[in-house]
């Protein structure tokens, strides 16, 4: 999880968009949201979050290949508290690890 979360920024995700399509909803929670093609809106009380993305090329580590999707954030008329807030339950639900 970042300190601050601009107005918009990009990431680069090791995931599938089926992987992505499958986590979104419960990384979204309880706000309404409508799926497009490629990119999805989130609906808040006071503004708004354009989410778009594409799959890329994997990447490729010897034998290993990894996907990759590169997503674009873009809120509006939120404040730098509500991006954190939301950033912060979205981060968490599309964390993934092991060891």
């Amino acid at each position: 999880m970042q300190s601050h979360y601009p107005e918009r920024f990009e990431r680069e995700l090791g995931c599938t968009e089926r992987d992505w399509l499958r986590w979104l909803p419960s990384a979204i929670g309880v706000l309404p949201y409508q799926l497009h093609e490629g990119r999805a809106s989130v609906s808040f009380e006071t503004g708004a979050l354009s989410l778009s993305w594409r799959e890329r090329q994997p990447l490729r580590i010897a034998l290993v290949r990894m996907p990759r999707l590169e997503v674009e954030f873009v809120f509006v008329g939120l404040s730098e508290v509500q991006r954190h807030a939301f950033m912060r339950r979205f981060d968490l639900h599309m964390q993934r690890g092991g060891g």
